[in-house]
C-alpha cells in the first residue's frame, strides 16, 4: 500500500488531504509525511489555500486565530465549529466591554477628591530600583577611583597601608 501511494504521489504529485474550511471561504490542508524514492522522509506540512486569490489583498483577521494556530504546529487537532463560534462570541463580548470602558473613562473628565474638591492626580517620583548601588548613602572610602579617562599604561604604582 506504502508503494502505491509513493508511486501515485510521484506521478500525480502530493496527496492532500482536505482538514476544513472556515467561515471566510479558505480551504485548510494537511499533507501526510512522505518518503522520496531514495528514502528520505519529508515532513508532514500544514497549508491553506486562501478564499482571496490576490495575497496583497490579504489583511490581518482573514484567517481565523485557531486555523492559524493549527497551520503553525502550535495545536494537534484543527478547530472545530463550535470551538470558533464559542471563541468569536468572546471576542465581541470582550470588545463591547472595552468599549463600554472608554465610554466611561470618557465620561469622568476629573477626579474628586474630599470635600468635593477636584484633585489633581499624583504623579509617580522615579527614584530607581531598590536593589541599586547607586541609591545607597555614599560613604567616602579610601578605594582609588577610576582613572579610565586619564590612565598611561604602565603609570600605576600601588602604594602599600
Amino acid at each position: 500500500m506504502e508503494r502505491l501511494r509513493s508511486l501515485l504521489q510521484r506521478t500525480l504529485g502530493t496527496v492532500r488531504q482536505h482538514t476544513g474550511t472556515d467561515q471566510f471561504g479558505n480551504k485548510y490542508y494537511s499533507i501526510p509525511e512522505q518518503k522520496t524514492w531514495t528514502g528520505q522522509a519529508i515532513r508532514a506540512k500544514r497549508i491553506v489555500e486562501p478564499a482571496q486569490k490576490d495575497v496583497y489583498k490579504y489583511e490581518v483577521g482573514h484567517i481565523p486565530t485557531e486555523w492559524e494556530a493549527w497551520i503553525r504546529g502550535k495545536r494537534k487537532d484543527p478547530p472545530t465549529i463550535e470551538e470558533i463560534v464559542k471563541n468569536e462570541q468572546i471576542r465581541q463580548e470582550i470588545s463591547a466591554k472595552g468599549e463600554e470602558y472608554l465610554k466611561t473613562e470618557k465620561a469622568t473628565p476629573s477626579i474628586e477628591g474630599k470635600d468635593g474638591v477636584e484633585a489633581q492626580p499624583v504623579k509617580t517620583q522615579i527614584k530607581g530600583h531598590a536593589s541599586a548601588r547607586l541609591y545607597e548613602k555614599q560613604t567616602p572610602t579610601e578605594e582609588p577611583t577610576s582613572t579610565a579617562n586619564t590612565f598611561v599604561p604602565g603609570s600605576w604604582n600601588p602604594q602599600k597601608k
